[in-house]
């Protein structure tokens, strides 16, 4: 079988991060029927061997590494389900595509070339180990619990990269901040009448490698559309708000319930609809499907109106918090070209029982602008009443620039396809910074084939760019058992 018959059987499997025993137990009877060791650590690590071809039992160990679990986000009127139903794919050419939902070709791809590598017998080698970690997509717990000493490589080759073309040696690290308040609710008076907001058909995606793309944040743009509210003299009663879905996905969607006097109702609307088309004139380029809607209970027979709802004071506090919220791109890099150094994503939003909570996920290559950049942020949440904390702090991978791994990669690339490779850093987090701070003297690298959009529902994979890759690594593997 080869990369994308493995992919379409694993797209068979829900893998939503916690929810991975499916793959799990999946990897772990392939690897039996297929002859190999393979395990699962006590984290929910799997670890898979390969012995070596003929000739080549004596060359060091090289890891392929991966993550299992996958982000999952559906579109509004999607009646998926992610915890029994499969992907379901769609081919569009050279592209494959999901119907309605992610695709988790991030990170299942790296799954399917690794199986297919393995079982390939026209490849040379020498004995190799697979590395399939659990619950990246949230706080790279795998790869925190691994347990080192089961390792035996040395060198390692993570598949998580999404450009073909392009050797990382280097990735930021991250840090995630909560923030959350109590509010003040209150029986809603008659004279006022509840109004539902909503924005949807962003682009989302990853809030680290596609920050740069200025995409719009649902939350924030449906906070600047109540601050004219608030410009205009105008009280509300905040009754619910939801918005975002992850703490790495850009947010796509976001809608919310207040309450206004009926009597300037008119006056209201007009001026939150006129932010609405400020936005959309803004970001034309960018969100050409950015769809504003709302409903009253009168065009809306199933919009109930709330009997309590947060006081006018509190509601103002919660939408200056969010307004006042810094998103996207903090500072570029002055010494990788057209890199992120450091940025935010304002990443979730809801307000449930009278508590408000919102999580934001900051990156930076530099330990100290990220604490300085979450710093910035728990000062302003600090300023109008919330209590944070953070959690889910990963370092980054310095570049290395006497990686021996990185330069032979680079010259077999070379050899391969007749020009060099780009060889910069992401911005986004990748396993390795983890795994090379907890196994002395690991080197690695990270490669990929072309995925766009991921962690949103237009996530794609090209499988012209997979059988790219796949060769290269075939002959990468091979060069490098020939080395030693």
């Amino acid at each position: 079988m080869n990369t994308m018959d493995y992919f379409k059987q694993i797209c068979e499997i829900p893998r939503e991060s916690g929810n991975e025993d499916g793959i799990r137990h999946y990897i772990l009877s392939w690897a039996g029927k297929n002859g190999m060791e393979a395990f699962s650590d006590r984290a929910g690590n799997v670890i898979v061997r390969c012995p070596a071809s003929a000739g080549y039992e004596n060359v060091p160990y090289v890891a392929l590494q991966g993550h299992m679990d996958m982000v999952c986000v559906k579109t509004d009127d999607s009646t998926h389900d992610f915890s029994k139903d499969p992907i379901e794919i769609c081919t569009d050419g050279e592209w494959i595509t999901a119907k309605d939902t992610s695709l988790g070709a991030d990170n299942g791809i790296a799954i399917a070339m690794a199986m297919a590598l393995f079982t390939d017998k026209n490849v040379k080698h020498g004995p190799l180990e697979a590395i399939f970690t659990c619950s990246e997509e949230t706080d790279m717990t795998g790869a925190f619990n691994l347990e080192v000493a089961d390792i035996k490589s040395r060198r390692m080759i993570n598949l998580d990269s999404e450009e073909d073309g392009i050797i990382y040696t280097g990735c930021a690290g991250g840090l995630k901040i909560c923030g959350g308040t109590r509010t003040v609710l209150e029986k809603v008076p008659e004279s006022w009448e509840p109004v539902e907001i909503k924005i949807s058909g962003l682009k989302g995606g990853h809030s680290g490698s596609e920050i740069h793309r200025q995409r719009m944040n649902a939350i924030n743009a449906l906070a600047r559309m109540l601050i004219s509210v608030k410009k205009a003299g105008f009280g509300f009663r905040l009754a619910s708000f939801d918005g975002g879905t992850r703490s790495n996905v850009i947010p796509s969607s976001a809608s919310c319930v207040i309450c206004i006097l009926s009597d300037v109702k008119k006056k209201i609307m007009h001026g939150i609809l006129a932010e609405g088309e400020n936005l959309k004139k803004e970001y034309a380029v960018q969100e050409p499907d950015f769809t504003v809607e709302h409903h009253c209970s009168h065009c809306n027979p199933e919009l109930i109106r709330p009997e309590y709802a947060v006081n006018p004071e509190d509601s103002g506090r919660l939408v200056n918090a969010l307004f006042s919220l810094y998103h996207g791109v903090y500072s570029m890099s002055c010494v990788l070209d057209g890199i992120v150094e450091t940025s935010v994503n304002l990443a979730t939003a809801s307000l449930k029982n009278g508590f408000f909570r919102t999580e934001l996920f900051v990156r930076s290559f530099h330990e100290s602008a990220k604490k300085m950049l979450c710093c910035k942020e728990e000062t302003i949440l600090s300023a109008f009443g919330f209590e944070t904390s953070e959690y889910s702090d990963f370092p980054s991978w310095a570049p290395d620039s006497d990686s021996e791994l990185a330069r032979f990669c680079v010259q077999t690339w070379k050899d391969r396809f007749g020009k060099e490779p780009a060889v910069t850093a992401i911005h986004a987090g990748l396993e390795c910074g983890v795994i090379n701070s907890r196994i002395e003297g690991m080197d690695s690298i990270s490669i990929g084939p072309d995925l766009q959009n991921v962690h949103s529902v237009n996530e794609r994979v090209n499988t012209t760019s997979v059988e790219r890759i796949y060769g290269f690594l075939c002959t990468l593997l091979e060069q490098l058992a020939k080395k030693e």
